[in-house]
């Protein structure tokens, strides 16, 4: 694989699941990643088993809340590479409850890192890559992004903002050479999915819920997804733009 050869990536939210996947499917293709994560030691680990792989990777502490350091972080790459090529705004978190059990706090700490991280990181970079006329933005936003989902309110409001953007942004800067697509999974057996699991009174129960909700019967793995990033981050995908991706293992089908 070489679609990324040579080409300088971020991965925010790579020191684990998709986030993960994306990075080390990324260097395998041939990039330099930047792997970004709020727990610098998951991030370490990602880039040890490039590097260990024959890859190329520097890991990064980022918390994509603050301006300041998404702000320090572009320069920094600026410095060591000249440039950044690609951007995968990957960061997330979730929260479950309706209206009536979601407080004020609880959206405003899922807007935070969903919604403002994704501006604050897509902000520190898209100058650069326009000033380049190239660059290429993958978002991961949601099945939840088009669809309503039970008990995910703040979780999908901040989602569906994400597909705005990354439409408002693929519009505006189309003619700079800059493309941005939005990547919007089904259920994704990762670490966090795992741990989510594992608090229902009945976990083998909750988990054939979850399976139930895609038409193929399972979870996506989060490989499934890197693949979509791969080609959406190519030249292969040079026409594509403002797109939102779904790989949700047929859930809309019957939307």
């Amino acid at each position: 694989m070489s679609e990324l050869r040579d080409e300088i990536a971020l991965v925010t939210g790579a020191g684990s699941g998709i986030g993960r996947a994306i990075a080390e499917t990324f260097a395998r293709a041939g990039a330099t990643v930047h792997v970004a994560d709020l727990d610098p030691e998951s991030a370490q680990e990602t880039t040890r088993r490039i590097t260990a792989a024959g890859g190329r990777a520097r890991s990064h502490r980022l918390d994509v809340r603050e301006r300041d350091a998404c702000n320090a972080l572009a320069e920094s790459i600026r410095l060591a590479d000249g440039r950044l090529d690609v951007l995968v705004n990957n960061a997330g978190v979730g929260h479950v409850g309706t209206m009536l059990t979601t407080a004020l706090e609880d959206l405003d700490r899922v807007h935070d890192v969903n919604v403002r991280g994704t501006f604050n990181v897509t902000k520190a970079f898209l100058a650069g890559m326009v000033a380049r006329k190239r660059g290429k933005i993958v978002n991961l936003a949601s099945i939840g992004g088009v669809l309503a989902v039970r008990d995910r309110l703040a979780y999908c409001t901040t989602k569906f903002a994400i597909v705005g953007l990354t439409k408002c942004i693929a519009l505006d800067h189309a003619r700079d050479g800059i493309r941005c697509n939005a990547i919007c999974p089904g259920r994704v057996e990762t670490p966090f999915v795992a741990a989510r699991l594992a608090e229902y009174q009945d976990p083998i129960a909750a988990r054939r819920e979850m399976e139930s909700t895609q038409a193929i019967g399972r979870m996506a793995a989060p490989d499934e997804i890197a693949k979509a990033a791969l080609y959406l981050a190519s030249d292969a995908a040079d026409f594509v733009t403002g797109t939102t991706f779904l790989i949700d293992g047929g859930w809309s089908a019957g939307k």
